[in-house]
Formats: structure tokens, C-alpha cells, sequence
């Protein structure tokens, strides 16, 4: 395990096995920090990896009760490090899961940063070779896991929730009442 900077603070990461946190997702932190403001606040981070956005987002905004999902048993033990490190054991519930499986509903907020990139991009991205696939790749044209979340968001999210994902190193920020007509294109 090595350690990382992210947001202002330092995470244990482990190369190889869970993606390590890049500076372009801080964006996507003080977007959701903007958003959520100082009241208390019920948020999904979907695809937590080291569980960056989760605490990064716990520590700015104190009202946050937050629940951080993965699919990767590795991932999923990271991330409750990382919360134990920083002292937000009440506050985060890491859950091994797939999107929002295990996540209560009537969410003001889900943020995500999930694998988006096709598996064809695969050679063309030497940059990530040292990165589990997992967690950079994703089959056909690679937006399957949004669509998918996005469709669970219609059910989880509170009326006036939202959702906001990075994607591109862009974030993206969709209302709960948008959901229903938005769709991902390749």
C-alpha cells in the first residue's frame, strides 16, 4: 500500500488492485460539495474504489450521511480503511455491492465515476495499463454501468435529488425530474 493525495487529504491506495485517485476527479468532489452545502444530506457514492470521493466528500460537508458501494472485494476493503483513517466510520457505510444494491433510498445525491471506457480503447490507453481493468473498461461502447445507474437513480433519488457523474474528466449534473427523458449515447 502507498498513499495518495486527493482533495487535501492523503489515502492509503494499492496500485494494481484498486484504481488509484487522479486530480481530475476532485472536480467532481467540489461540484458535489457545492450542491449539498451544510444541511444534513443522505448521498451514494457508486463505484467508491479507495473510498476518495466518499471521504474527501464526508470531511467538506459535515450533514453528509454517505453510503459507498463496489463490486470489488478489494475495493470495498480500501475504502473502509480509508474511512477508518479519517474517523467517518459514522458517517460512511462502505457496501460491497453493484450500484445501488444495499443503498436505502430517497438519496439527495448519487455521485459516480465508474469504468466508461470501451474494452476496444483498451491498447490505445498504455497510460492505464498498471490500473485493474475493472475499474477503467467497460464492455461494448462502455457507458452500459451509467445507463444502468442512472436507471436506478430514478427510484432512489429524493424529488429534488440529483445525480452527478464524471465522465471524460467532465461532471455532469442531472436533476432527479430529468432522469426520465435523459439517455447515453456513445
Amino acid at each position: 500500500m502507498t498513499e495518495t493525495p486527493f482533495s487535501g487529504i492523503r489515502l492509503l491506495s494499492a496500485p494494481g488492485e484498486v484504481m488509484v485517485p487522479r486530480s481530475a476527479t476532485e472536480r467532481l468532489v467540489d461540484v458535489a460539495a457545492d450542491r449539498l452545502g451544510d444541511r444534513a444530506v443522505r448521498v451514494a457514492d457508486v463505484g467508491t474504489g479507495s473510498g476518495a470521493i466518499a471521504v474527501a466528500l464526508a470531511l467538506r460537508v459535515a450533514g453528509a450521511r454517505i453510503w459507498a458501494t463496489d463490486t470489488s472485494g478489494a475495493a470495498v476493503t480500501l475504502a473502509r480503511a480509508n474511512v477508518s483513517r479519517h474517523g467517518l466510520e459514522d458517517r460512511i457505510d462502505v457496501v460491497q455491492s453493484d450500484l445501488l444494491e444495499g443503498v436505502p433510498g430517497d438519496l439527495d445525491l448519487v455521485v459516480a465515476n465508474l469504468p466508461y471506457l470501451p474494452d476496444s480503447l483498451r491498447a490505445e490507453r498504455p497510460e492505464l495499463a498498471g490500473e485493474p481493468v475493472e475499474a477503467c473498461f467497460a464492455p461494448g461502447d462502455g457507458l452500459g454501468h451509467y445507463r444502468r445507474l442512472l436507471d436506478a437513480c430514478r427510484c432512489a433519488l429524493r424529488p429534488d435529488g440529483a445525480v452527478a457523474i464524471q465522465l471524460h474528466r467532465r461532471v455532469i449534473v442531472t436533476e432527479a425530474n430529468e432522469l426520465t427523458e435523459l439517455r447515453l449515447a456513445a
